[in-house]
């Protein structure tokens, strides 16, 4: 294979393609295009946002059009910076921006999320560190690394996706293990990079957010060695940082999309916690924290512990007049325009989400910039001080009227349970010496993988090879996946086992 010019486009295993315009020529592209091929990328479709699909009547955001929106986003923003040439020199000195490299990496950022979305990757995280002995747990971001890296199995290999360094280093928005890598490990640094402070419940367990598992530590440092000593190790590269800058603002804006058209975000109860706020502003800013816990259902109170919160841990950015103008800006466009009319499911009322939608995107594109000396909670790439607040008050909503809903707690507590049950049923299945020779072939494939990554003399090496199996296994599944796995392993399946999924 001809050497690629470009030092961040080196794989990690030949894989015989050759020629101009081929893999030498465009390697970013040929990983794009491995990355939408793979079984991973697809099975995304069936996996969720935030409301699963099933349950919402209409159309939603999944994980596929998540990513989709993510990568075109993303893109929009490579481009517009590549295109100022004020911002060619800095581009280079921090290691380069591909327009390609970022599409790619905002296509594979999710390929690791498992069935149920965010509450799936809190389940799994608890079981494996609880209950498989798995001191890594599970993380969506480290999941994500694993498969383009491991879990893609050719014949006797393991390669992953085989994609570029450059590529596999823009996926990881956190660039650090849960425990051990960088030294010192970010989590110690005061502050921490956002999603390096280790959670209150168990400081003890490392970080919250992480970007590899320890098994995945020697290709994230080869992923990055093309960028040593242009960024800190702690630090995203430039096009991680736009990946997940596009993240950000995919987020704030699908999810609202969502939430209107099912009928979740009422103009009533988003209009009164805004305006409460701006009526308000003094008699709660003279609240003590514990007042406005106790109040905690009043109008306004969200949207004054919001402020407080990013007084504490941004304060590289927080600002209380942007604050304010964030809120008007998002009461004025989306209490008295995207919510004044209940969706209805009409031609005119989808022109309407379209419009907002694309109003917000292309309002805070414009305002993503480059920088050379990025707060420790932030990146390269950011937004300015504006928009970076409106996007807070947008996450605000999403929080308080859908995540914190009780009718959404029940379903969830329901899905936390479904899999729950579907990990003891797979555990008490792989650990059955009767049952051995009848697993499944990908169990058994997942297991040989596992094991040889532990060195010898790893405490409980097969009973962690077995548990790290589980876990790939199980977060491999959509949603529906997993459904139909519990029913057939509990006996309540009505599908003939000739019907059932390959397992």
């Amino acid at each position: 294979m001809t050497e690629p010019v470009d030092p961040r486009a080196r794989r990690l295993f030949d894989t015989g393609r050759t020629g101009p315009g081929d893999l030498a020529a465009s390697p970013f592209r040929a990983d794009r295009d491995r990355i939408v091929t793979s079984p991973f990328f697809a099975r995304l479709g069936g996996v969720t946002q935030v409301i699963s699909p099933g349950g919402s009547g209409l159309l939603v955001h999944n994980r596929l059009t998540h990513s989709l929106k993510v990568a075109q986003v993303a893109r929009a923003i490579a481009e517009r910076l590549t295109a100022d040439p004020g911002n060619l020199a800095l581009l280079d000195k921090l290691g380069g921006c591909d327009p390609d490299v970022v599409e790619a990496a905002a296509l594979a950022h999710d390929l690791g999320h498992p069935p149920f979305g965010h509450l799936g990757e809190a389940v799994l995280d608890r079981l494996a560190r609880e209950r498989l002995g798995l001191p890594d747990g599970f993380e969506g971001n480290a999941q994500s690394y694993r498969i383009v890296t491991s879990t893609e199995i050719r014949g006797a290999a393991t390669i992953g996706l085989n994609l570029t360094a450059a590529v596999r280093a823009a996926i990881v928005k956190y660039p650090w293990t849960r425990l051990g890598y960088p030294e010192p490990h970010p989590r110690r640094m005061s502050p921490p990079p956002r999603g390096a402070s280790a959670p209150d419940w168990d400081p003890a367990s490392g970080s919250a957010k992480f970007g590899a598992y320890t098994t995945e530590v020697d290709d994230l440092r080869e992923a990055r060695a093309p960028f040593a000593g242009k960024i800190p190790d702690w630090q995203q590269t430039v096009e991680a940082s736009i990946m997940d800058t596009a993240d950000d603002i995919a987020y704030a804006i699908h999810d609202v999309e969502d939430f209107h058209r099912v009928g979740v975000l009422q103009q009533g109860t988003v209009a009164a916690e805004l305006i409460g706020w701006q009526r308000e502003t003094k008699r709660l800013g003279g609240l003590t924290d514990a007042a406005l816990d106790a109040g905690s259902r009043q109008a306004g109170v969200a949207i004054e512990k919001l402020r407080r919160r990013l007084h504490r841990r941004d304060r590289w950015v927080s600002d209380d007049d942007a604050f304010a103008a964030a809120v008007e800006q998002v009461r004025h466009d989306l209490v008295d325009g995207l919510l004044a009319d209940q969706f209805d499911g009409s031609v005119a009322a989808e022109q309407y989400v379209a419009r907002f939608s694309a109003r917000w995107t292309r309002r805070l594109v414009d305002a993503v910039r480059l920088t050379d000396s990025p707060a420790v909670r932030s990146g390269y790439v950011l937004l300015d001080r504006p928009q970076w607040h409106e996007v807070q008050v947008l996450k605000l909503i999403h929080h308080r009227f859908v995540l914190d809903r009780p009718d959404l707690a029940l379903h969830q507590r329901g899905q936390a349970r479904l899999l729950a049950t579907l990990v003891e049923a797979l555990l008490a299945w792989i650990v059955d010496p009767a049952e051995e020779a009848r697993l499944p072939q990908r169990l058994h494939d997942l297991v040989e993988l596992a094991e040889a990554e532990l060195p010898a003399g790893t405490p409980d090496r097969a009973a962690r090879a077995r548990g790290r199996a589980i876990v790939d296994f199980v977060a491999a599944l959509t949603d529906q996946q997993a459904v139909a796995l519990l029913d057939a392993l509990s006996g309540r399946s009505g599908q003939l086992w000739t019907d059932a999924f390959v397992l």
